[in-house]
């Protein structure tokens, strides 16, 4: 298990966008299982939408996607790179995120070719998928 600050160690993004509290298993090049507690105080809540808190799709995206940073990243030779998005394929919003759900953002790398890599990934908790996508990396 990864804490925020080891994940720190891993990946380059900070507060306020840093968008996953722990990796809970690991497979450097492989794949990974990560957590988001979503809370109110999260600052895209103020204005999305006032009347109705929901996660913005796009952050969703973003979580797994750094997710899947940490996979790329944790292997040695990529230490102290970057990892980009290359794109987004099969996106499925299938739930809305709200205060106090948790997310379990799993991302699984299926194919790798030089620096771009092939990752599919899923955010759920253990009622409901929240979003599906496959996620296009380029490590540089």
């Amino acid at each position: 298990m990864l804490d925020i600050n080891e994940i720190k160690k891993i990946i380059p993004q900070r507060s306020p966008f840093l968008l996953i509290d722990r990796i809970d298993e690991l497979e450097p090049g492989k794949r990974a299982v990560g957590k988001k507690c979503v809370s109110y105080n999260e600052p895209y809540f103020t204005g999305h939408f006032p009347e109705e808190p929901v996660m913005p799709g796009v952050l969703i995206l973003e979580s797994l996607a750094q997710v899947g940073a940490v996979v790329c990243l944790s292997l040695e030779e990529n230490r102290g790179k970057n990892a980009y998005f290359g794109g987004v394929n099969k996106a499925r919003f299938r739930n809305k995120v709200i205060p106090g759900d948790v997310m379990t953002l799993e991302v699984e790398l299926i194919k790798s070719k030089g620096n771009i890599g092939v990752a599919t990934a899923k955010a759920f908790d253990g009622k409901k998928i929240f979003a599906e996508a496959e996620l296009i990396f380029a490590i540089s």
